[in-house]
């Protein structure tokens, strides 16, 4: 059932129709038993009656006593007088000819012509008799149900009332959720103004916060692509601008070493393109795709992975790997490509802020693994904020787009571990420190 409204009218009807019977239940088991109680009582002081006529020798007259004026009772209740020997001495009008009780004092039930009798009997041995006032348990039970049936009549109009009533009260209560559906039916796609939580009904404002959560995540997913989207237009307008240029001077140049430093700067252009875009790539696929579950992830020999990846990354020029020997023994845990992309983009940094030639070195440390390189390093001020995107740094040398170590940080997250970075102390350059939360190996 998909309308709420329905759904809370239904429980509740239901939910009243439940209650209304469970009473009329519990009034007809207490009202039977006080009834009862009040026809066992006047069933006593008519016996006593009779009795007490009987013992002032007005015989006849004690017979007829027992036919109570009341025309809810008239001719139910019935009287006879036994003698003790068992002969039938008098009764009244519309008793049976039959015994209504046996020889014991006191109530009795007993059925007499087919009709079950709830009689109470009253011996005297001085007079030797013995007086029976009875009346028919039916009409005991016909009492209880046209008791029971008062109470259920008014249900007939009752019930269609009451439900007009909550459907009603239904409609009104749920006027603020149609008012919040409303405001946001009403929007555009570009507005992501968040619901005002502050004058809804408590039981909804859960609901709105997460909407409102919701609008402040898509406005941030749609703020960020606009900023990659803006900052990849502009970065690869300059190296596009810049091989149009150089090939430009490679087609008018007439002399070799023209066209050879014009083609090199093609190259170089080229290869700088291809990392913004790959990094690009890697960016969008980092955040739009899910992380597999920790307990699937398996493991990567450290050393082998880096030989990989600096094979990959090699470029001539007089920058050094050193790849300790203690790598081989290293094995990973996490996602593989995880792992790819955040070893090549820490070892792709290095690489790019070391114009001058210099040493890179890749080594095991206590929980993981780190990356050390003898470039110019980074400002203590600027260490927080180099792991955001596009944030090149205002002294670090080099082209980067100041994405890797963003996607260093995404990676790691992705692979299970934490990345920290630190300048060095022995001598000027950055370490890269890669730790795993649950051990790299």
């Amino acid at each position: 059932m998909s309308s709420l409204k329905r759904r809370l009218f239904l429980i509740l009807l239901a939910a009243t129709g439940a209650i209304w019977l469970c009473a009329t239940g519990w009034i007809y088991v207490s009202s039977r038993s006080e009834l009862e109680h009040v026809l066992d009582t006047r069933l006593q002081e008519a016996a006593r009656m009779v009795h007490s006529l009987v013992a002032g020798g007005n015989i006849a007259a004690a017979a007829q006593a027992a036919t109570l004026p009341e025309a809810a009772y008239e001719r139910q209740l019935s009287c006879q007088i036994w003698s003790l020997d068992g002969r039938l001495v008098a009764k009244s009008g519309g008793a049976p000819d039959e015994a209504l009780a046996g020889p014991a004092e006191g109530f009795s039930e007993r059925v007499v012509n087919g009709e079950p009798w709830r009689v109470y009997t009253i011996l005297d041995p001085g007079k030797g008799v013995r007086v029976m006032v009875g009346d028919r348990i039916g009409l005991r039970d016909r009492l209880v149900r046209d008791l029971v049936a008062g109470l259920l009549a008014p249900v007939v109009l009752i019930v269609p009332l009451l439900g007009l009533l909550i459907w009603i009260s239904l409609g009104r209560g749920l006027k603020p959720l149609h008012a919040v559906a409303s405001d946001i039916a009403t929007r555009d796609g570009e507005d992501m103004r968040p619901v005002a939580p502050a004058e809804a009904p408590a039981e909804i404002r859960p609901l709105l916060e997460a909407i409102n959560g919701l609008f402040a995540k898509v406005e941030a997913a749609r703020r960020q692509e606009r900023d990659v989207t803006a900052f990849a237009a502009h970065e690869l307008r300059t190296p596009l601008a810049g091989l149009k240029t150089q090939a430009q001077i490679a087609l008018a140049a007439h002399d070799a070493p023209t066209r050879e430093g014009a083609l090199r700067q093609i190259l170089i252009s080229v290869d700088r393109t291809t990392r913004l875009v790959r990094q690009l790539l890697a960016l969008a696929k980092l955040e739009g795709t899910p992380s597999p579950p920790a307990d699937t992830a398996g493991e990567t020999d450290a050393g082998a992975l880096l030989r990989d990846i600096v094979r990959q990354t090699a470029r001539p020029g007089a920058t050094q790997v050193v790849l300790e020997d203690a790598l081989d023994a290293l094995k990973l845990k996490g996602d593989r490509e995880a792992l790819h992309l955040l070893l090549r983009n820490l070892h792709e940094n290095a690489v790019e802020h070391m114009a001058g030639g210099g040493t890179i070195a890749w080594r095991p440390c206590a929980g993981g693994l780190c990356v050390e390189d003898e470039g110019p390093g980074i400002p203590e001020e600027e260490l927080p904020l180099v792991t955001r995107r596009f944030y090149r740094g205002r002294s670090r040398s080099g082209s980067g787009s100041g994405l890797g170590l963003t996607i260093a940080t995404m990676a790691a997250a992705r692979a299970g571990a934490r990345l920290t970075l630190e300048n060095r102390g022995d001598r000027h350059g950055l370490r890269a420190t890669v730790v795993w939360l649950r051990g790299a190996a």
